[in-house]
């Protein structure tokens, strides 16, 4: 019970937002992503751009931070726009790619 009470504690005070993704904020950011990736998500070969609709939300935040971490992957293209992302706009951004088809 004391291990519960000290979690409610602790959670009361992180803001709500913390917990949540925006995909509407995701489809604004999208949009600087449809030249490579395409209006849906699909993908350009010409761009080197490969099909990311429909990914697990986890797995395209993680692909967003190894590539602007540049540690792991390296992609000089994305590199500029990562840069302007903070941790919640790659999760609102994932939660709506993760919706596409």
């Amino acid at each position: 019970m004391k291990n519960f009470l000290l979690l409610f504690i602790f959670l009361s005070f992180i803001p709500p937002r913390a917990f949540t993704q925006d995909a509407g904020k995701g489809a604004e950011l999208f949009k600087q992503c449809m030249t490579c990736h395409g209006q849906k998500g699909e993908g350009i070969p010409a761009q080197k751009a490969p099909h990311i609709a429909g990914q697990y939300e986890w797995y395209i935040i993680k692909q967003l931070q190894d590539i602007k971490a540049g540690i792991i992957r390296k992609n000089p293209v994305m590199l500029p726009y990562l840069n302007k992302l903070n941790e919640q706009d790659m999760k609102d951004l994932a939660a709506y790619i993760s919706k596409l088809q």
